[in-house]
């Protein structure tokens, strides 16, 4: 009976962590560039259980068969399904059609600056002329931090990332795609960090200026999966209630005989 609990408890932690990532799917649901969450459930390695000194086996030790010690977490995943785009006709709102990743420039509280990456093309420019995230990292072109003249009436990027002031060429947009997205640490919501052995590859992916891609989180499909969640949660719940009653009242009644 107390294993009862414990593979109860193990659901329950389970699909508690389950909602964890889809209550933040969900939150990020209108967030540009987002890319959504999932984990897998696995079985703890199986047990041999044993009869241990049965009379009806002669007191001797036999194998009754294995045992599942209930359920963990498996990993947690990102899916980087391409999200729709939608128009905003902003100068400096780009969204890539294919696989590949913004590079941008990123500074640290400790002054450091590492190059991470980000499907969120919801960028502005500043008054120096840099174009910059939400977060103000520099958007990155091949030739360093992308900067257009302050005066630059009219600024087209076209599918290719060149980046035109005035019909003047300043630089490229550096796109980036790696082989395997396993070696890709997220860095909040839309950022990657590249992790020791990533490959980089080149990326054939299409620049779209004016709009952005929004997030691939399909609302209605979380939705129904947090009510799955919820009921087998529910389901773990009942089963705890009735091993404890169970063992009280054997405690009780036992105790009594």
């Amino acid at each position: 009976m107390v294993k009862g609990l414990y593979t109860a408890y193990t659901g329950m932690a389970n699909e508690q962590k389950r909602l964890d990532i889809i209550a933040n799917n969900l939150a990020n649901s209108a967030s540009v560039g987002y890319k959504e969450e999932s984990v897998t459930s696995q079985a703890f390695d199986q047990m041999l259980t044993l009869k241990i000194k049965d009379a009806s086996e002669a007191f001797n030790d036999h194998p009754i068969g294995r045992m599942s010690m209930g359920v963990k977490l498996g990993e947690v995943y990102t899916d980087y399904g391409q999200g729709s785009l939608r128009q905003t006709s902003k100068t400096y709102d780009l969204a890539l059609e294919g696989k590949g990743f913004f590079a941008v420039s990123v500074t640290d509280k400790a002054g450091n600056v590492s190059t991470q990456y980000t499907r969120n093309g919801s960028f502005t420019m500043t008054k120096d002329g840099y174009i910059v995230d939400e977060d103000g990292n520099h958007l990155m072109g091949e030739g360093g931090e992308i900067q257009i003249p302050t005066d630059a009436a009219a600024v087209v990027i076209d599918t290719t990332g060149g980046v035109y002031a005035d019909g003047v060429y300043v630089d490229t947009l550096k796109i980036v795609d790696f082989e395997d997205y396993d070696y890709l640490t997220k860095q909040g919501d839309t950022r990657y960090q590249a992790l020791e052995g990533a490959t980089e590859a080149n990326s054939n992916a299409l620049v779209r200026q004016g709009f952005t891609e929004q997030s691939n989180v399909n609302v209605v499909s979380e939705m129904v999966e947090m009510i799955s969640i919820t009921r087998a949660y529910e389901a773990n719940q009942k089963i705890i209630k009735s091993i404890d009653g169970t063992l009280e009242l054997a405690a009780n009644s036992v105790g009594k005989v």
